[in-house]
């Protein structure tokens, strides 16, 4: 498997990107986050997709590597969308297949309504085409707390970071993810402790800032426009976003396929790996084929010099 030293885009406000990029082979495969997230989710899934396609992760804005935008308003999901499209051009990539987890999937599909011809397939992973607070655990209490949460963040930044910085990476809300929101018997406490390490370096008004830009939007209207194979894979017991929302992108995507992921979470990919890994390495097989190698052509004879004339067998004359 080859691996690539850690790569930059520029996006179109001059925002530096991180990405790198594993393995070799078409199409390539672009894996996209949840929101305060920086690839945990893809331990599993990334090397066994590395091994036959050219695997590209990457960062968003003010999240792992990649830098905070110089305005600090430019989060929102059309950023989100901008940036990914840098990454494929600086990547050399016209097109690949978009895989998106959480928000990553609104990213994905909004992709594909912007720029339908930079996608060549869709995995679509535990996430919902759009206002995601409204359906979070399957009760309107997000939606009711968020604007308080959000002022409270925008009024005491320099509070609530330090609040993030403390209680993320503390023994108490690894206990509480272990209890409420994972299979505890599946899950590796090192991915949790990543995952809750990568979300404490998350600036709170940027998470916030993108948070309100993703609850607004909405790609539900789209989905019976997409028109690439498309994968939707499903936690069973998924909380953030419930396996309905995954059912009806489902039935509204034509021709795509439906994985439920048995006992499965929000972060099915980690407590399924085997599973997930087979069924979306399958799909690429059976509805993405990889471009054939196209004909060489002969070269065209040169301007201005006639072209030859075809010898007559020696000894006949022409009628």
């Amino acid at each position: 498997m080859e691996r690539t030293d850690a790569q930059e885009a520029v996006a179109r406000d001059g925002t530096r990107l991180h990405w790198t990029n594993h393995g070799a082979g078409e199409p390539a495969v672009v894996l996209t986050d949840g929101i305060g997230c920086a690839g945990y989710v893809w331990r599993a899934l990334e090397p066994a997709l590395a091994a036959r396609h050219r695997t590209i992760h990457w960062n968003y804005r003010g999240h792992g590597r990649s830098a905070a935008p110089a305005d600090p308003a430019r989060v929102g999901l059309e950023d989100c969308v901008d940036d990914l499209l840098a990454v494929l051009d600086a990547a050399g990539e016209r097109s690949a297949v978009i895989a998106g987890h959480s928000m990553g999937v609104q990213v994905a599909l909004e992709l594909h309504r912007r720029a339908p011809g930079r996608v060549r397939a869709l995995v679509l992973v535990c996430g919902a085409p759009g206002r995601p607070i409204d359906t979070f655990h399957d009760s309107p209490v997000l939606r009711i707390a968020f604007p308080f949460a959000r002022a409270l963040v925008e009024r005491f930044p320099e509070a609530v970071r330090t609040g993030f910085r403390v209680l993320l990476p503390s023994e108490l809300a690894m206990q509480y993810a272990l209890q409420f929101e994972v299979d505890r018997t599946r899950v590796e406490r090192a991915d949790l402790t990543r995952y809750f390490d990568d979300l404490s370096r998350v600036e709170p008004t940027l998470f916030v800032r993108m948070l309100a830009s993703a609850a607004e939007h909405d790609c539900l209207p789209h989905l019976h426009e997409v028109d690439v194979p498309t994968l939707v894979v499903a936690g069973e017991r998924d909380s953030f976003t419930p396996l309905r929302l995954s059912e009806r992108m489902h039935a509204e995507i034509p021709g795509s396929e439906l994985l439920i992921v048995p006992g499965g979470t929000h972060v099915a990919p980690l407590e399924a790996p085997d599973l997930v890994a087979e069924r979306v390495l399958g799909f690429l097989e059976a509805r993405v084929p990889r471009p054939r190698a196209r004909k060489r052509r002969p070269p065209a004879a040169k301007p201005g010099r006639p072209a030859a004339r075809r010898r007559r067998p020696a000894g006949r004359r022409p009628e």
